[in-house]
């Protein structure tokens, strides 16, 4: 009896997450903020840009994302993780800073901070990917990298067009 009231106190006390490690849950909030930062960029892009090229990459950003933030979604839930809800104020940041500015110098911006994002995303994924504890979000990392890497190297190529 007294262990089926502690353990129904720790279950109260650590909520949804209690046996997450840290550090997976931490991969899926760092990864949800990212990718709902990189399809509320993608749809500024979509609107704001000036190249075809920006565009065009922009709205690969929101249809692989918004896909990828699905996949998230699933695999916080099979490992009772929680998925945040908005991008982190850092995010919030670039995006304001974005909305400021127009013609070349946005598509600059935007391409600069989709290699900067993008490379600090395949880092995080790449160790979830080896050192992940829970299977549904470690097997979600490596099979998103690809894709991830694939962005690197359109937002590397967008950078240089946008000189």
């Amino acid at each position: 009896m007294k262990l089926s009231i502690a353990l129904a106190l720790a279950s109260l006390s650590f909520g949804a997450t209690a046996g997450l490690p840290t550090s997976d849950q931490d991969f899926v909030t760092t990864a949800g903020q990212g990718g709902l930062a990189e399809v509320a960029l993608g749809k500024l892009a979509s609107q704001q840009g000036t190249s075809a090229a920006v565009k065009t990459f922009a709205q690969q950003m929101v249809s692989d994302h918004s896909k990828a933030n699905a996949g998230l979604k699933a695999a916080a839930e099979k490992a009772q993780a929680d998925v945040p809800s908005a991008p982190s104020e850092d995010q919030q940041a670039t995006l304001t800073h974005l909305k400021g500015l127009q013609g070349a110098e946005f598509d600059k911006a935007y391409a600069d901070a989709m290699v900067k994002d993008h490379k600090a995303t395949i880092e995080l994924f790449e160790k979830e990917a080896s050192k992940g504890d829970s299977g549904p979000i470690k097997t979600f990392a490596s099979t998103t990298l690809p894709t991830l890497k694939h962005h690197l190297q359109m937002a590397e190529s967008l950078g240089e067009n946008t000189k």
